[in-house]
């Protein structure tokens, strides 16, 4: 999940209109991070594979504070988990071959249970997000050419950093209306990883599953 979180960060981009645009990669960025910033909701999602072919997809849909929904899937044993988080709350919907996984025991039947459990019990790797995206710049930016992005006029930087040896990342920022963030490629010897967000500024409906199990009742 580490590698999906950084991907998490941000760039930046062109605000659209005439004239010569002479920006740096560095500014481009730095546009991009406050317009990231300013949103009230986005959606993301990301594939990461590394060089076996092994990885996972995750998808987050959030108002980048205190609710968010999220669903992450591993593509070399078919585990699952989706999770709503609301506030200090999490309800989690494990599958069953995402339980198997983490308890290194098989079960029978199907899992769709919604669990209740504090947000404070999430563990890194686990597959829970956190609500909050910290757009921030990172690296050495360089501006790179126009190119589009599902459609949606964009400009590329490719950014590199020295803690990143093995590869690079770019991202492509929408030059016509907000310069939003619209994909982060990673490429490196490591893994890939490839980010989108959409559904900006979008009406986000969370709320809670009508038939939960709460792991509070279990304990006492």
């Amino acid at each position: 999940m580490a590698a999906l979180v950084c991907l998490v960060a941000a760039a930046g981009c062109s605000g659209g209109g005439g004239g010569t645009d002479d920006r740096s990669g560095q500014e481009i960025l730095d546009e991009a991070n406050k317009a990231m910033d300013g949103l009230t909701s986005v959606t993301v999602e990301g594939t990461t594979t590394n060089p076996e072919g092994k990885g996972f997809t995750a998808r987050i849909t959030t108002d980048l504070h205190s609710k968010c929904t999220s669903k992450v899937t591993w593509s070399w044993n078919d585990a699952a988990i989706e999770q709503i988080r609301i506030g200090e709350t999490d309800y989690v919907r494990p599958n069953r071959a995402y339980i198997e996984w983490w308890s290194d025991k098989s079960m029978d039947g199907d899992q769709d249970r919604w669990i209740k459990t504090p947000a404070s019990e999430a563990e890194p790797g686990d597959g829970l997000a956190d609500c909050p995206r910290d757009f921030s710049s990172f690296g050495t930016a360089k501006r790179g050419r126009p190119t589009e992005v599902g459609g949606t006029p964009a400009i590329s930087v490719i950014v590199t950093d020295k803690s990143v040896k093995t590869g690079k990342y770019t991202f492509y920022v929408a030059t016509e209306g907000k310069p939003y963030l619209l994909k982060v490629v990673y490429k490196g010897s490591d893994f890939r990883t490839t980010t989108t967000y959409s559904a900006f500024d979008e009406p986000l409906d969370v709320r809670a599953p009508a038939k939960v199990l709460d792991t509070d009742a279990w304990s006492h």
